[in-house]
């Protein structure tokens, strides 16, 4: 299987699993990964994604021996594959009601990055980095690469690295709001390890809607986003864990969330 799951502790592990071609997107690969971020959005008993990638590489993007495959042919599954795999992928990290960590085990490129991006976290290892590779091969881009980068490293940031493609490395990616952190190669495994775990036990319907209410601020002006605000505050203000962490503040003991 080119994509592999794994279940520990509330935290579901997403792999993609080609590591001989740098863990690149052929069609069974997309499909595997779209069904199983979907799998993992439905889920109740999953309370943190995370997506990561087998050996030296998080995700190279689009399988470019496939692809010209596909353009000698002219094979109309060239062009299908945007909507038909790489916007569901990129739509169900982004807006999956958990929160999701990229382990950035190496380089992530193209949708790869893309897919990284729309992450709440980025675990970057050391040996890790990011490459917007798109205009090399003169492609525009696509899985949300023109709309997380810019917020995460502002627009003329983002044209630049579109234009001008090159690997940012794991510290600079750091220093420009790429990655959340960095951790040397032999302590990633355990780190991303620590933080899953620990968003996994935590108010997943929160997390849910705090991922909701920043998305939709940034498309929103204030007044509407201080209504929807609101909303999700009835929502939460009306959950279990809600319950639970007053009864834990007001008994001074620490408390233990189910994730409803």
């Amino acid at each position: 299987m080119p994509v592999v799951t794994s279940d520990a502790g509330g935290v579901r592990t997403v792999r993609i699993d080609r590591p001989d071609a740098m863990n690149s997107l052929d069609t069974p690969t997309k499909v595997a990964l779209r069904d199983a971020l979907l799998a993992a959005a439905d889920d109740d008993a999953v309370r943190c994604v995370v997506l990561t990638g087998t050996g030296r590489a998080f995700c190279v993007g689009q399988d470019l021996r496939e692809h010209v495959r596909l353009q000698q042919t002219r094979d109309e599954a060239l062009w299908r594959t945007v909507p038909e795999h790489y916007n569901p992928i990129a739509l169900t990290l982004a807006t999956m009601p958990k929160p999701v960590v990229a382990a950035v085990n190496g380089v992530a490129a193209g949708a790869g990055a893309a897919f990284a991006f729309a992450a709440d976290l980025r675990i970057v290892a050391a040996s890790g980095g990011f490459n917007l590779a798109f205009t090399a091969i003169a492609l525009s881009a696509d899985s949300g690469a023109s709309w997380w980068l810019p917020r995460l490293v502002g627009a003329a940031k983002a044209k630049e690295l579109l234009l001008m493609p090159r690997t940012v490395g794991a510290q600079e990616a750091l220093e420009l709001g790429l990655a959340t952190e960095v951790v040397p190669d032999e302590d990633f495994p355990a780190r991303v390890a620590e933080v899953a775990g620990r968003l996994a036990a935590g108010p997943t319907l929160a997390y849910g809607a705090v991922r909701r209410a920043v998305a939709y601020s940034a498309t929103h002006g204030l007044e509407d986003s201080l209504a929807h605000e609101a909303t999700l505050m009835d929502l939460t203000g009306a959950s279990a864990d809600h319950a639970a962490a007053v009864a834990a503040f007001l008994a001074k003991e620490k408390p233990v969330f189910e994730g409803r």
